[in-house]
């Protein structure tokens, strides 16, 4: 499935952490340490804690009880950590723990030392107003360095963070309230997007007022607005920390008490709580930012994301749990200019750059004079996650941002994961689009319908033995966990994501199998449609769905977004169809190619397939709570 884009050096291979491991259990190379991680779990998962040097305050006394079933296993039994701990306290106070810019140009830096101070003003304060041990705390906050604070203090006070996205509505803000009990949340009076204010405090006030649970309401003054605080319920950020009297010891947490539960869509209904516990989540992100990214003490990990993604707690605790420096941003990336994100990169000297594909494929057409003529030698290696690639929007992610001299490690997993089941490393060459394969320690396999392993083709991506980050349920609903993820195969987990693995061993993602298209019995993943029609060069980004057909059982819909200035014409539609008959077969000739202006995504750019078969369909869509731009709905519903 083409070419090798990025071979390693044998500098590289040599000073990787993976290599550091190797050699200390007498591993000759990273494809062994790969094999015997996933061969011997608990051999693996207690050397990484050794090699990383997370230290539990008190020695776990076996790495995992899988006793009541694999669903249900637990990690570093008998040991007690907490996150706060491991992340916050244990680092030279000197050393910087995190630099942040806003959209409109501010800055600032906290040392380890400026951090702990921090955490340990708000756990007071927070401990000042009721909040203890498993109590629920909102986090409803962009990207700044209070976001990190706040993940903090609650896992210092043995509370549980309920990470909320930042650009949520009330309404979606207020479900995973009631959904998790919480007790108080934590939002911002506001935040900056293109120029705009984004009025957060307001948003949270109407989701509380739906909240039977919610106490209180801490403000953070972001912008310093005036927003009118409710008296006994509301109360400003400083008010809270510069309370006295409270204790801010850290709490003692085992390693299966849980710290937060993360929330992720579902087609229908309200979303799934997935809950994640101090041990297992530590252990199996630390790895991931040693491992896979490679990090190095002294660099600066940048994510594009928001806290309310996995990709936040993925970036805070995984950086800080190796001494680290995180790079925060809250604005937009192309804001105001089109070479924002690239500009941050030059000025911060940022090492390691994570987007999702979606990111690129909207950057990447404004040209490559908004990157090239920056500095981004300071880059050493690409990430990227969410969805699958598109070729050339990855070589341009690759050649141009990387300059060709930096892996791409692009990697997949989920909320519930925790973590990622598929991911390369530095050391491995990789060819464009790939996976890599299994990410260490993760017992991932491809199924055929009948549970079988398959190779050659696409199939089911399966999990077949546990690993320390998976969720610890659904918040409050275990049958609903088993029925999503257990249900098919005895004691498989089932990702819902096709996969395939080609002749080098290389691994690729195809789409949701939920989205899976069946056109007279032949199966397709709509990826591998969108990556021929945006191979076209007067395609931006497309999305396909399938459709009910007398005949055929289904039959395809595309919706495409043209470039600027481009006509989306008959002559174009027709271009579009043969395209799809070259690249992916007659069988496969669209039903219907309609042009837009845009799609549905969410506010970390994910397409919603979902919602735009809803629209096309005139269905009702589910949950959209994630949904950035409602209004690509009426033009979808409208395009007929």
């Amino acid at each position: 499935m083409g070419d090798y884009v990025w071979r390693p050096s044998d500098d590289v291979i040599e000073r990787a952490n993976v290599t550091r491991l190797a050699k200390k259990h007498g591993l000759g190379s990273y494809t062994e340490l790969l094999d015997r991680s996933r061969e011997d779990i608990e051999w693996f998962w207690d050397a990484v804690v050794a090699d990383l040097g997370i230290e539990f305050a008190k020695p776990y006394d076996k790495v995992l009880d899988d006793s009541r079933g694999i669903q249900w296993t637990e990690w570093f039994v008998g040991g007690r950590v907490n996150i706060a701990d491991v992340c916050v306290k244990r680092w030279n106070a000197e050393w910087p723990a995190l630099v942040w810019e806003g959209e409109e140009g501010d800055t600032r830096r906290l040392t380890y030392g400026d951090l702990q101070d921090e955490v340990r003003r708000l756990a007071r304060g927070l401990r000042s107003i009721g909040v203890g041990k498993g109590d629920a705390v909102g986090l409803f906050l962009p990207m700044i360095p209070e976001a990190v604070v706040t993940f903090m203090a609650c896992c210092h006070i043995g509370a549980i963070i309920v990470p909320i996205f930042s650009g949520f509505a009330s309404s979606a803000v207020a479900v995973r309230l009631a959904d998790a009990k919480a007790k108080v949340l934590i939002c911002a009076d506001g935040f900056f997007r293109r120029g705009a204010v984004v009025p957060m405090f307001e948003t949270a006030s109407e989701a509380a007022d739906a909240s039977p649970t919610i106490e209180h309401i801490v403000v953070f003054p972001r912008i310093g607005r005036d927003v009118g605080l409710r008296s006994g319920r509301d109360l400003m950020w400083n008010e809270v920390c510069d309370r006295r009297g409270s204790s801010d010891d850290i709490e003692v947490t085992s390693s299966e008490d849980p710290f937060m539960i993360a929330y992720t869509s579902g087609t229908t209904g309200k979303p799934k709580g997935s809950v994640h516990v101090h041990g297992g989540f530590l252990v199996k992100i630390a790895s991931e930012v040693a491992y896979q990214t490679d990090y190095r003490r002294g660099e600066i990990l940048f994510w594009f994301t928001d806290p309310g993604w996995i990709m936040g707690p993925w970036e805070i605790i995984g950086t800080l749990a190796l001494g680290g420096t995180i790079f925060l941003y809250d604005g937009t990336p192309d804001s105001p200019a089109p070479d924002r994100l690239w500009s941050m990169v030059e000025r911060h000297r940022i090492n390691i750059l994570g987007v999702s594909p979606t990111l690129v494929r909207a950057l990447a057409p404004l040209g490559d004079e908004h990157v090239t003529p920056r500095d981004l030698s300071s880059l050493r290696v690409l990430g990227s996650t969410g969805e699958p690639w598109n070729t050339e929007p990855y070589l341009w992610f690759h050649n141009v941002v990387g300059g060709g001299r930096c892996p791409v490690i692009n990697f997949s997993g989920g909320t519930e994961v925790g973590a990622c089941f598929l991911s390369p490393t530095p050391v491995m060459p990789l060819k464009a689009c790939s996976l890599g394969g299994p990410a260490l320690g993760m017992a991932v396999d491809v199924f055929d319908p009948d549970g079988n392993p398959v190779r050659g083709g696409v199939g089911e991506l399966v999990c077949t033995k546990p690993w320390p980050g998976m969720t610890r349920g659904i918040w409050g609903d275990s049958e609903r966990y088993i029925a999503t993820y257990w249900s098919r195969w005895p004691d498989v987990w089932v990702h819902g994501d096709w996969a395939s693995i080609d002749t080098d061993g290389e691994w690729y993602l195809h789409g949701r199998s939920d989205d899976t298209l069946n056109v007279a019995g032949k199966r397709v993943g709509p990826a591998e449609i969108e990556s021929a029609l945006v191979s076209h060069p007067k395609v931006v980004e497309a999305a396909v769905i399938g459709v009910p057909h007398d005949v055929k059982g289904e039959e395809i819909w595309c919706f495409v977004v043209a470039g600027a200035g481009i006509d989306g014409d008959e002559a174009l539609r027709r271009e579009l169809s043969a395209l799809i008959d070259r690249e992916v077969g007659k069988a496969f000739r669209p039903g219907a190619i309609r042009f837009v202006s845009q799609l549905p995504k969410t506010r970390n750019a994910k397409v919603l397939r979902r919602a735009v078969r809803a629209a096309a369909l005139g269905q009702d869509p589910g949950d959209l709570s994630s949904l950035e731009n409602p209004s690509a709905l009426e033009e979808i519903a409208g395009s007929g």
